[in-house]
């Protein structure tokens, strides 16, 4: 981290809290045009009443750079990915990613070299028990950060012949094979629409799993259906410690399709949600939270349910993967192509005190310049990785010279002030 030129871009590593305050709606409800819950204070003002600026900041003012607007610069890593879903980050600014209708993995090196796993083995396996499909095939990757290889312990989130499944496995980067293929946690509703299967291990160390209604929305609102969830379950698929219920996976419902998941310096742990015809959602989840479909789409000030800390028409969104920085949180944007971008507002003394920062006026930057994006990622280089979704079936590839180079990772410099 470059805390000299004020930059907040680091992975995080603080424990969850149990449960999460969420500000008010300001006077938003049925809106159908990009808004956000009223920011706190911004730096500036948090700096004016007492609290010192962070370094790099102007102490004349108090002003953090990056509470303003930022510019972003895309460059091509790798290139000609078919239909890439999940993406983690392995050391040596490697990333594992998934491929949604090829059930496979491969490992793209930073020189964009793109090395496939073995097929055979693990590999096969996997392929063999999934079964791609409209949105769904091998979808969700994680890696445990704990691992300092050459062998890593990854999660995988795939559609079966009859349901969705969590999945635990050995990858061996010296082989380049994935072996002791195990299924931790089945059962999860699969239909050709609203999978959700992103996921994530949290700072808590449990496995957090997005997952869809797969087209029933009564499934959101069932509390022993494992749709329209997320759930936060141990690596041997068990639900986790401090659950709302010590029985149940479940940490939040009224889901529609979750595709994003990530937590910020202050512990809050913030979740991308697909709407259905109005309001695409980006939330802070609270364990027990119901969200609200499909009673509510976008902010509702229903009372049992929590509103979105920000929301969009889904043709300007229609968010996927989601990365939290310590200065914004970004959601990769399908329908929308472009990468959103949401500030998160407060000083570094703020958020090392326990206090949660609001939130300023969302930002689009890459606007149909990549078209369709998938997921976006942090990089130990305090860039952003971002994945198109292009050859998905609803995109429209890219080609150069007559020759396709969709699906594509992209690196993002991003530079504050805008």
């Amino acid at each position: 981290m470059d805390t000299d030129a004020g930059v907040r871009r680091h992975l995080l590593t603080l424990v969850l809290p149990a449960f999460v305050l969420v500000a008010g709606v300001s006077g938003c409800s049925g809106s159908a045009e990009p808004g956000v819950v009223s920011p706190s204070p911004s730096a500036s003002e948090s700096t004016s009443s007492g609290t010192a600026a962070p370094s790099g900041t102007d102490p004349s003012n108090g002003a953090d750079p990056w509470d303003g607007e930022v510019t972003a610069e895309a460059e091509v890593v790798a290139q000609e990915l078919p239909v890439p879903w999940g993406i983690a980050p392995l050391p040596g600014g490697r990333f594992l990613v998934t491929t949604r209708d090829d059930a496979a993995l491969a490992v793209v090196h930073p020189n964009g070299d793109v090395e496939p796993l073995d097929a055979s083995g693990g590999a096969q396996e996997l392929a063999d028990q999934t079964m791609p499909g409209g949105e769904g095939g091998l979808l969700g990757v994680a890696v445990d950060p704990e691992d300092t290889g050459p062998t890593f312990t990854v999660f995988l989130y795939r559609t079966g012949a009859e349901d969705n499944a969590v999945l635990r496995a050995e990858l061996d980067l010296d082989g380049v094979t994935l072996r002791d293929v195990t299924t931790i946690l089945d059962g999860i509703p699969s239909a050709s629409n609203h999978n959700g299967g992103r996921i994530a291990l949290g700072p808590d160390g449990y496995l957090y799993v997005a997952t869809g209604d797969a087209g029933n929305p009564a499934n959101a609102q069932d509390p022993e259906s494992l749709g329209g969830k997320i759930l936060r379950i141990t690596a041997d698929g068990e639900p986790a410690p401090g659950n709302p219920d010590p029985g149940s996976p479940v940490w939040s419902l009224g889901h529609r399709n979750v595709q994003g998941l990530g937590w910020d310096a202050s512990g809050r742990m913030f979740a991308s949600e697909f709407g259905q015809d109005r309001l695409d959602e980006l939330n802070v989840i609270e364990a027990g939270g119901n969200y609200g479909w499909p009673d509510v789409e976008g902010p509702g000030e229903r009372a049992g349910f929590v509103d979105p800390v920000a929301w969009w028409p889904t043709s300007e969104a229609s968010p996927s993967g989601i990365a939290v920085t310590d200065e914004a949180v970004y959601l990769a944007a399908l329908r929308g192509e472009r990468l959103w971008r949401v500030p998160l507002l407060g000083t570094a003394q703020d958020v090392a005190g326990g206090e949660s920062p609001g939130f300023g006026e969302p930002q689009e930057l890459l606007a149909r310049e990549y078209g369709r994006l998938r997921a976006v990622q942090t990089g130990n280089d305090g860039e952003l990785y971002v994945l198109t979704g292009n050859t998905d079936g609803r995109g429209e590839p890219a080609t150069e010279d007559g020759r396709p180079v969709d699906d594509r990772l992209l690196r993002v410099t991003l530079t504050p002030g805008g």
